[in-house]
């Protein structure tokens, strides 16, 4: 049946919308084919086939192929859209069960369809279409700087329109605090996400990122876009403050002054944006304590002491900077830990030093009495970096002969002596353990027997109580149990505890 109105109707909704025709021709078959099913009462299918250059449509009802059924040998369940495997067979001997058999019936006329159903598969595709158009030309650009201007504003947040009846969303938990926005303002965000929902594609902006910092520098300083100057990391207080750890490439340039600009020129333009939002310019040094030190700027720090177990630092700063160095509310230190990544903590000075004193005091005893050497000796190892007797005892000896004052002889005898002092405390320690004895309640306790008792108590679980206070994790490590068992010794163990409990 030909149809010219088709091609009308395709040309005008492709034109109008700016989608491709196949979606439109797409979306009028499925009308047809909706008309064609209620016209045969709505239980069978149907397929329409468009002629993309003509407009002509041919219609097919559809069979599905099945296998006959052990209830009903000689019909199907669904008569109106299933067909017998020998019945198909009668005009085609290739079709197989999962095939489908196609019937040329008589065809709707296009312009009898029920005009509200047409429109609203034609409109819902074409919607489709241009969802799915958004999400493609903007999940490429997830990650960069969108600017928009703002559309409305629904309890603390905002919808922006970024041209061609595109909206974009941002969140109140994304927005700036306290931060005055009014509808027609042109406002920057960080497109962070794209998402395809039921109500439409939706584009997530963020103004809160750290991401949006180092995008708007990006955008300011010419010589980051040029590779000139990398952007290493960024840390926010969003509104308030933020950090930026920078590199200049070229040992010629000054990577700070580069992205504050002139007069301050560079970075102000990015604060408006930000509403107001101080930026430290950070120099990143490839020594991580160097570069906490350049991140705790503006205060001065004294000294650090690295734990590289628990990835932190300690930072002893002057009395009189000790404010500075922690900020407002700790705004400067929780800064500086988010750029760099090290658990940070500030310290008094005069306290660490007090502190670093009493340690020093107390190797050098360690030193004094394991070791039998004089205050001298003891105080020189500590000056020269040994913690422990241990570290004395298997450190190659050309490095103990790097101290002033040590000879080949006073060397060896240290290092003999150390040996000793750690084996007769590994021996001390096997004879604790092998005096050890569990208390009753846990050589009685159901499910333990007298070598699990032992051998709990030798790594101090001595009492049912112990046994209690135990996770699942430590008795893995300490014993040979399974998980489950070792999970029900614990609540056996806690047993106790819960009568206790449901008795008061």
């Amino acid at each position: 049946m030909a149809n010219k109105e088709i091609l009308l109707v395709v040309d005008a909704f492709a034109n109008e919308k700016e989608i491709e025709k196949e979606i439109v021709f797409q979306a009028i078959e499925s009308a047809l084919e909706a008309a064609t099913i209620r016209r045969y009462g709505g239980n069978i299918k149907a397929r329409v086939s468009i002629d993309r250059k003509t407009g002509d449509y041919l219609t097919h009802r559809c069979w599905d192929v099945v296998a006959p059924n052990a209830d009903l040998p000689r019909d199907v369940e669904f008569p109106t859209s299933q067909i017998l495997l020998e019945v198909a067979q009668f005009d085609n001997d290739n079709v197989s069960i999962g095939d489908v058999v196609y019937e040329e019936i008589e065809s709707v006329d296009f312009g009898r369809i029920a005009a509200q159903t047409a429109k609203q598969v034609i409109i819902q595709r074409v919607r489709d279409a241009e969802r799915n158009k958004i999400v493609e030309a903007y999940r490429s650009r997830v990650g960069e700087l969108i600017t928009g201007v703002v559309k409305r504003i629904e309890r603390g947040s905002v919808y922006i329109d970024l041209g061609g009846h595109i909206e974009a969303y941002i969140a109140k938990e994304d927005m700036i605090p306290r931060e005055s926005m009014r509808l027609g303002d042109r406002i920057r965000g960080y497109l962070k996400e794209v998402r395809l929902e039921s109500r439409g594609p939706q584009l997530f902006v963020s103004r809160t990122a750290p991401e949006l910092l180092t995008a708007l520098f990006r955008l300011e300083v010419p010589e980051i876009a040029e590779g000139t100057i990398s952007i290493i990391c960024a840390a926010r207080d969003p509104g308030s403050r933020a950090k930026l750890a920078v590199k200049s490439n070229d040992p010629r340039l000054d990577a700070v002054g580069a992205c504050v600009g002139m007069r301050g020129s560079r970075v102000q333009s990015v604060t408006n944006e930000l509403a107001g939002e101080r930026v430290d310019i950070i120099i990143w040094h490839p020594s991580e304590a160097q570069f906490v030190i350049n991140a705790m700027s503006p205060a001065e720090i004294q000294s650090i002491v690295v734990d590289e177990d628990k990835h932190s630092m300690d930072l002893a700063v002057a009395s009189a900077n000790l404010s500075q160095a922690i900020g407002r509310s700790g705004q400067n230190v929780r800064l500086a830990s988010q750029l760099t990544g090290w658990e940070l903590n500030v310290i008094d000075a005069s306290k660490a030093e007090e502190n670093s004193e009493a340690e020093a005091n107390k190797i050098m005893q360690l030193f004094i009495d394991q070791l039998d050497i004089d205050a001298e000796t003891a105080a020189i190892l500590v000056e020269v970096g040994f913690n422990t007797v241990e570290e004395i005892a298997y450190v190659p000896a050309n490095e103990l002969l790097e101290i002033e004052g040590f000879d080949a002889e006073l060397v060896d005898e240290l290092r003999s002596r150390a040996k000793d002092a750690l084996l007769i405390s590994a021996i001390a320690a096997e004879e604790s353990i092998e005096i050890a004895q569990p208390d009753a309640s846990l050589l009685t306790m159901e499910g333990v027997d007298s070598e699990l008792a032992y051998e709990l108590a030798s790594q101090g679980i001595v009492t049912m109580n112990d046994l209690a206070e135990q996770s699942v994790d430590d008795l893995l490590k300490f014993t040979g149990v399974d998980e489950d068992r070792a999970a029900k010794l614990i609540m056996k163990a806690r047993e106790p505890w819960f009568a206790e409990s449901a008795s008061t």
